[in-house]
């Protein structure tokens, strides 16, 4: 199976290596873990996974290969540990501070000290009730269960979409940007976005103006130019997380169609809304935190913004302060989102919902109101394209 596991990794064009799977296969045979699945999902992925972009197809291939397995010990097969290869291996491929460490993770925090109180005052197991945290009822904290504006607590992902807190935390994932587009129609709506512009440096041949000095001047006269580039600037804005977890594979695909067209882009990520601070990466999203003024600041009015978000949250999140499922804000969403409309003339905002259902959902409507009707787009190859008509004009 681990063979098996290697040949899958090569297949998702994850590039690990016969000296990384060796080193892998080492760790197992001296025991580094023990026959867990969960252990051995971050013993290979410290081994095998070099670049962090890479580690959302890991798990893609991970999930596959050991669905269903809570043991390792039925999948070990003894062609899978090259004996005679492990003993030929001299090189320590983990030091101890590495294997420190893989035994380090996992595991999740615990519930908010908010929630402390409540915890303490409950003593047993609830469900189905309109009080107490539990599972399936319609008290606003819990779990699996309906309250128009709750507090949700130890569920795995969001089922209504109209929680007004979310205490788990969660970690979302970066878009992989090397994500190969099943259509290049996406490629083709973004290449609307360019305008060349001969800008730098003189340092490329320019042949035609070449021959015309040296045929005048009557001597080899050589004229140089600056790079005909594209002189389009974006600024890309993406929504992670929760409600957008099912348009990952379609985010993905325009975030790599755009890392590829868009030379001069700069992203970073939200949820739900872009408050007062942005981040660059998902895994450091609570210590990394970049100021959003500082964005504001940083790029000038003349950049195309492309805000990509479903929309879908609480109304509270864009109308009220400390409307946020997540902190507290001291600001509401609707005047973060009203900031960048003012800062960026030419912005849009393209939605992985059907069009279909925007009348029906009230922070769709709130959002349109404030960015104008006519600037948000269904994420669909047309309405892309007319999303980068609109950018165009």
């Amino acid at each position: 199976m681990f063979l098996h596991f290697f040949n899958e990794l090569r297949d998702a064009k994850v590039p690990v290596t016969l000296k990384e799977y060796l080193a892998l296969m080492e760790a197992m045979d001296k025991q580094v873990i023990g026959r867990n699945v969960e252990d051995f999902y971050y013993l290979s992925r410290a081994a095998l996974v070099k670049d962090e972009r890479n580690i959302d197809k890991f798990d893609k291939v991970f999930g596959h290969v050991f669905k269903g397995l809570d043991s390792l010990a039925d999948a070990i097969d003894a062609q899978d540990l090259p004996e005679d290869w492990l003993r030929k291996m001299t090189e320590k491929f983990l030091t101890k501070e590495e294997m420190d460490e893989i035994e380090a993770l996992g595991g999740f925090e615990k519930l908010m000290e908010t929630l402390k109180q409540r915890l303490e005052e409950q003593k047993k197991r609830h469900e189905g009730g309109n009080k107490w945290i539990g599972t399936g009822g319609t008290s606003p904290f819990g779990a699996n269960g309906y309250n128009p504006e709750g507090v949700r607590i130890g569920q795995e992902k969001s089922r209504h979409r109209r929680a007004t807190k979310v205490w788990d935390k969660r970690e979302f994932k970066n878009y992989d940007d090397s994500v190969e587009l099943g259509t290049r129609n996406i490629k083709v709506a973004l290449k609307r976005l360019r305008k060349w512009a001969r800008k730098g440096a003189a340092d490329e041949l320019d042949l035609d103006a070449t021959i015309r000095n040296t045929a005048k001047q009557g001597y080899l006269d050589i004229e140089m130019r600056a790079e005909r580039r594209n002189a389009v600037s974006v600024l890309l804005l993406l929504d992670a997380g929760g409600s957008m977890d099912p348009y990952v594979k379609v985010c993905e695909e325009l975030f790599s169609a755009a890392r590829t067209e868009i030379k001069n882009l700069e992203y970073y990520y939200f949820h739900n809304c872009p408050y007062e601070g942005l981040w660059k990466d998902n895994r450091r999203r609570r210590t990394d935190v970049i100021p959003t003024w500082d964005v504001l600041h940083k790029y000038p009015s003349d950049y195309k913004v492309i805000i990509v978000g479903d929309a879908t949250m609480s109304p509270y999140e864009i109308t009220y302060s400390g409307g946020s499922v997540e902190h507290w804000n001291e600001e509401p969403g609707g005047l973060w989102i009203q900031r960048f409309v003012e800062q960026y003339p030419d912005l849009v905002w393209l939605n992985p919902v059907k069009s279909g259902a925007w009348d029906y959902t009230g922070s769709i409507q709130l959002i349109r109101e404030l960015i104008g009707g006519h600037r948000m787009f269904e994420m669909t190859l047309q309405g892309l394209e007319d999303a980068m008509k609109e950018l165009g004009r």
